[in-house]
């Protein structure tokens, strides 16, 4: 185990350091992986949080309300056809102000009213014309005190001025017009229309004061007598609003709906909410549900991962392409989706379900896909069921079918099963509805379906790529390019080290089987032994697999030069694997399958030649390492190792290769060569299992026949020799 240097802030030195502290003070691996879990729990979160509260400019939705200055130009993303509660209001109102207004029938009562005021008004002129004592200042006072007339001064001393004969036929024509006038309907407000028509019903007997006199007793008492019915007109108002009928609204694709600068107006509010374009303005209560929402997600998937492979986080790269994939898609279905109706149906959610489940694991693919789905509801104003399913079920079905993407065809047949389950999802959702099975829609949906399982495979190919050329991710295709036999590293092993490459094969067949049966990743780690000892094509006859005349050219040089030979072999190994541009994860086996253990055969000759251990540099007889930090590293070098050692001493039974392989997995496991890989003592137990299924058929007994047992014990000793020098097993 490396030291490594204490997060900042955490100064637990002496005494301090005790429980929590201290196991993360000497385990710095745990503690990158829980800064791993940490910055990526961070970031999911603020990108889930974001991608709720922020608008983007393309997104085509505005927060206004009426009376707002439009901050800027809104085209209509899509046709939509609406009933317009802004215009069938203007409707309605039309049909209450087309309403005449409804008055009772003239009241009687108002006319007899008015003709005894007129006999009142009468008497107490005559008084006043009779009088003897007053003057006439004093008569045309009172006659304009009098309410009901409103005389002027000429009009009251024109009555004083008449004769009692001409006053008589004054009065009595002024209670005639009265009668008549007051029979009609007069509505209030009408009255001076009805005194208009007083002088064309005077008698023509009359001269003209007399006539200006009745004029003026009857334009007095003249009153309404027809009034306003409110409840009757309320009523027939209301009849005729709802007698309207709904007014519906038709807006196009690329309308204009607002211009930069004009004034919100209420159909403007009316036809963006239509469009789902109108946003309500934040407060701080939808920030703080968007952030409850955020970490909720954001923590299910987490801990998801967490559960599912606890080994997850103790890796970087694993780490990066998850968060860049899952932050990539989140960000292009806020910017793709709310400017188009068709986009939800052709947005490749299955591409992320596809890489995420061939590069990473398929149980966490289903759930980032479930994640996204949610929040495209979310950034869809809450999508209708169908569009949620639709792209659901697609990315599943979509990483479903590609798999670990082992083969390029895996690509068309997942883009076939997309196009399949969204055609029959867009009919079952939609025979329920007959009417529009046949319209135009229909067939603008089942184009989309098909060009979303085109797209998505094709992108998921291209990215795919991308990733393991930029990033270094050993895909699966990169994997089976470079598996190939004749592939010009592993024709030079043939041609050169043919002991090694029979070796190497084995080797990969003990370290698949066992990678299957823990579950790790059977194609990596099968690749990466076809390549872990590519190096001893450098120097081939120095490793004695490869030594067919039977001399050992290492009895003639010193044991250091012997083991910086053998050691030499790793980082030849490397210099070829970039030479040749294979994957990062390959050279980690190159790297990784012998660790930091020693040379032990030269290690121990040159402590016999100096009699005394001091004297020796054991770092001259250590590999440089790194250990193993992966399973599927560390199942190499077991399986490395454990294969030299059954070689070299041929077991005769199923037990006793068991109990060599548990010997060798048992060294390698107390010596700490396994302390960085994430491997349990179960996970140990069934790569020895898996071990032994394999040798067992090749290392099986066999009947000797005469004359070749001199044969075999020149065979066990040259095994013997392999086993010390090029596969020291300790």
């Amino acid at each position: 185990m490396t030291n490594a240097p204490l997060p900042p802030g955490l100064d637990i030195a002496g005494p301090r350091r005790t429980g929590f502290l201290q196991r993360w003070s000497r385990d710095p691996a745990r503690w990158r992986a829980r800064v791993r879990m940490t910055i990526f729990t961070l970031v999911i979160a603020a990108t889930i949080f974001a991608s709720l509260v922020v608008d983007l400019p393309g997104a085509g939705a505005v927060r206004v309300q009426e009376g707002d200055i439009s901050p800027k130009t809104v085209i209509s993303p899509g046709t939509v056809n609406y009933k317009s509660e802004v215009l069938t209001q203007e409707a309605q109102e039309q049909a209450r102000k087309s309403v005449q207004p409804i008055y009772n029938v003239p009241e009687s009562r108002v006319a007899r009213r008015q003709l005894a005021r007129a006999h009142e008004v009468v008497a107490f002129i005559d008084l006043v014309r009779n009088d003897p004592y007053a003057t006439g200042e004093q008569k045309i006072a009172w006659l304009q005190a009098i309410p009901d007339l409103s005389l002027s001064e000429e009009e009251a001393q024109n009555i004083l001025d008449l004769s009692d004969d001409a006053w008589q036929a004054v009065t009595k024509e002024a209670f005639r017009i009265l009668s008549i006038v007051m029979r009609r309907e007069i509505r209030e407000g009408e009255e001076d229309q009805t005194r208009r028509t007083v002088p064309a019903l005077i008698s023509l007997d009359l001269n003209e004061k007399e006539a200006d006199a009745v004029q003026s007793l009857v334009n007095g008492l003249i009153v309404a007598n027809t009034f306003y019915n409110e409840e009757e007109t309320k009523l027939a108002q209301e009849q005729a609003a709802q007698a309207v009928q709904p007014v519906y609204r038709t807006i196009t694709a690329g309308e204009t709906i607002l211009r930069a600068g004009d004034r919100v107006e209420p159909l403007d509010i009316e036809a963006l909410d239509a469009l789902g374009l109108l946003k309500s303005r934040r407060t701080w209560r939808d920030y703080l549900s968007a952030l409850i929402l955020a970490l909720i997600l954001d923590g299910v998937f987490v801990a998801f991962i967490t559960f599912r492979r606890r080994d997850f986080w103790s890796e970087s790269l694993p780490v990066f392409l998850l968060g860049i994939i899952f932050v990539g898609f989140i960000a292009a279905a806020k910017v793709m989706l709310p400017m188009h109706t068709l986009l939800p149906y052709l947005f490749p959610l299955a591409s992320m379900a596809m890489l995420i489940g061939s590069l990473i694991d398929l149980p966490i693919a289903a759930v980032a896909t479930a994640i996204l789905t949610l929040l495209i509801g979310e950034f869809l104003g809450g999508a209708e069921f169908d569009i949620l399913v639709y792209l659901f079920l697609g990315g599943v079905t979509g990483a479903l079918a590609l798999g670990k993407a082992e083969r390029l065809n895996s690509f068309v047949r997942a883009g076939l099963w997309i196009i399949a389950i969204n055609l029959l999802l867009l009919l079952t959702f939609r025979l329920p509805h007959p009417a529009i099975l046949d319209n135009q829609g229909m067939m603008e949906l089942a184009f989309a379906g098909a060009v979303n399982g085109i797209f998505a495979s094709s992108f998921t190919l291209v990215i795919y790529y991308l990733l393991g050329q930029v990033f270094g991710v050993s895909t699966s295709l990169q994997l089976l390019e470079i598996s190939r036999p004749n592939h010009p590293l592993l024709r030079q092993l043939l041609l050169k080290a043919p002991g090694t490459y029979h070796h190497t094969l084995i080797v990969s067949n003990m370290a698949e089987e066992a990678a299957v049966a823990i579950g790790a990743d059977s194609l990596l780690t099968r690749v990466g032994s076809y390549y872990h000892d590519i190096g001893k094509i450098i120097r081939p006859y120095f490793f004695i697999e490869n030594n067919t005349d039977g001399e050992n050219p290492h009895d003639r040089i010193d044991p250091y030069t012997s083991a910086r030979i053998i050691i030499s072999h790793v980082p030849d190994g490397v210099d070829l694997a970039r030479k040749y541009r294979l994957p990062p994860g390959v050279i980690d086996f190159i790297k990784e399958h012998h660790g930091t253990t020693r040379v032990e055969y030269f290690y121990h000759k040159a402590v016999q030649m100096q009699d005394d251990p001091s004297k020796v540099d054991e770092a001259a007889f250590r590999y440089p390492g790194p250990k193993p930090h992966t399973r599927e590293t560390a199942i190499l070098m077991l399986a490395d190792s454990s294969e030299a050692t059954v070689r070299a001493m041929r077991p005769q039974s199923r037990e006793e290769m068991l109990e060599i392989i548990r010997s060798v997995v048992s060294r390698r496991l107390m010596s700490g060569q396994l302390d960085n890989a994430p491997l349990t003592l179960q996970d140990l137990t069934r790569i020895t299992e898996a071990f032994a299924q394999v040798l067992q058929g090749i290392h099986h007994p066999r009947v000797k026949y005469p004359g070749e047992e001199s044969k075999s014990k020149q065979g066990e000793k040259a095994d013997r020799q392999v086993a010390s020098t090029a596969k020291p097993a300790g």
